[in-house]
């Protein structure tokens, strides 16, 4: 995730007016880096803006949801999907988490809640993992740090055994 504070969401749904609900609802979140998409194919052009997060319908004319996430996962492994889609079907919400989706959202009353729930918990483990390569990576230091300490010292009783003598 390139911005951890205000990431980047496509929202991609066919029914202009419910993503225009979507994106404005988003924004009034504080979500300012949202762009809209009424296709598949429209969002998979944008790719190379590398958004962080893909807000999916999951039937869409053309491209159907799954399609786009296995286009955008080749390209941009890192991306997070979240379906949004008025299937209420076990069956889909399955198909779609085996082909990496984050999670499912039905569309209902509280559809939009749980999306930014959901958008939050992603940026939530995004910065665990963050803080985690960067904690991985001190110790790593530490320890390497720590050898050439050890090797300097070893070097310098072999070199110099009068100056070092125990």
């Amino acid at each position: 995730m390139q911005n951890l504070k205000d990431p980047l969401i496509f929202v991609v749904e066919d029914n202009q007016v419910y993503n225009k609900l979507v994106v404005s609802y988003l924004r009034s979140k504080k979500f300012n880096r949202v762009e809209s998409y009424t296709s598949g194919e429209d969002c998979l052009n944008a790719l190379e803006k590398k958004p962080d997060i893909i807000i999916q319908d999951y039937l869409l004319e053309g491209m159907n949801g799954i399609d786009v996430l296995k286009a955008a996962k080749k390209v941009h492994p890192e991306i997070e999907f979240i379906f949004l889609s008025g299937q209420d079907s076990i069956d889909v919400a399955i198909n779609t988490m085996k082909y990496g989706a984050y999670d499912y959202i039905v569309k209902d009353q509280m559809a939009l809640k749980k999306i930014v729930n959901k958008i939050t918990k992603i940026i939530s483990v995004q910065q665990l993992v963050k803080s985690n390569k960067r904690y991985k990576m001190g110790v790593t230091l530490f320890f390497v740090a720590l050898v050439v300490i050890i090797i300097l010292i070893l070097s310098l009783t072999v070199f110099f055994p009068t100056e070092f003598e125990w």
